[in-house]
């Protein structure tokens, strides 16, 4: 069957190639991580502060994304590419993703901060988008040797051998019955840092207590999860959710490239994401598709079914 315009042929070539660019990709990234422990690099890896202190970019960040767009350029010359430091540099923030044009959405290091100090949570992160819908998927993690992929209808996989959710034999286990209590639940501290309730840092930090708290504490609101994590990348918090490791994932202000390729991994492995918007009526509301550009996310895991 074909994707919107492509042949499955076309679309199996595009994805070996994606693959194979994010492998390389990551090799360069690793790289210049290597590069700075053994001591052929700077110890500390220099950055520019974008938008606030924890909104930062490197050379490698740049050069990342410079090596993946020509790549993509040459190879497909009539495909979009948007990549988050071109995009940086740019005067407009509009929303650049087309609903005709087949679009490469990339992230060359999501995780910058975690890179800077050798924290092994980084990865390049590259979605391939046809009519404006993730449809491949590549997000490599190379210090942890992780590599998540995926293309609509033929799955999602962890290291192109092993098909996720990893627990799958027997069947995939359900959400437990009190969710989200006995979940571990994923949210990063973003890069709103204002402390205040105009601040999305004050909106985490009551929703990290509400959902840590013991059942029946905090005016009911307490969930009781088993942990909450943040891995510094929301690229790999989807693809955590994805592999099952996480139950329920949850993040504002996150940009296209933030989450195009995690939503191909995960809607392939079973998952669901939608907009993180509360409903008036929760018990007659319809979830609605994800829509990129939404910039606020809810992820859950399979749920089997």
């Amino acid at each position: 069957m074909a994707v919107d315009t492509f042949t499955e042929r076309e679309l199996d070539e595009i994805y070996a190639f994606a693959v194979q660019l994010g492998k390389d990709a990551g090799k360069l990234l690793l790289e210049a991580a290597q590069s700075r422990f053994n001591g052929s690099g700077q110890g500390a890896q220099a950055f520019e502060e974008k938008d606030s202190a924890v909104d930062i970019v490197t050379k490698t960040d740049e050069d990342v994304e410079a090596f993946i767009k020509t790549s993509i350029t040459q190879k497909y010359p009539s495909h979009a590419f948007i990549g988050e430091e071109t995009y940086s540099k740019g005067a407009s923030r509009a929303y650049l993703i087309s609903p005709t044009t087949p679009t490469w959405c990339v992230d060359p290091l999501d995780g910058t901060v975690n890179y800077t100090h050798l924290f092994p949570m980084f990865c390049v992160s590259i979605a391939f988008l046809v009519r404006g819908r993730p449809t491949i998927g590549v997000v490599y993690a190379p210090f942890l040797n992780q590599l998540f992929t995926a293309c609509r209808g033929r799955g999602a996989w962890l290291n192109e051998t092993q098909r996720l959710p990893l627990v799958r034999n027997p069947t995939i286990p359900p959400m437990p019955a009190n969710a989200p209590g006995g979940c571990v639940f994923s949210c990063e501290w973003g890069k709103d840092r204002r402390d205040g309730p105009e601040g999305n840092m004050t909106r985490k930090v009551e929703s990290f207590m509400n959902m840590a708290a013991e059942v029946g504490s905090r005016g009911g609101k307490g969930g009781m999860v088993h942990g909450m994590r943040s891995l510094g990348s929301a690229t790999m918090d989807l693809a955590y959710t994805a592999m099952g490791a996480f139950d329920i994932w949850w993040e504002g202000g996150c940009w296209e490239w933030d989450v195009a390729a995690g939503i191909a991994i995960l809607q392939e492995a079973g998952g669901l994401i939608t907009t993180a918007n509360p409903p008036e009526d929760p018990l007659t509301a319809e979830i609605p598709e994800v829509r990129l550009g939404s910039r606020l996310y809810l992820a859950i895991r399979s749920g089997g079914g």
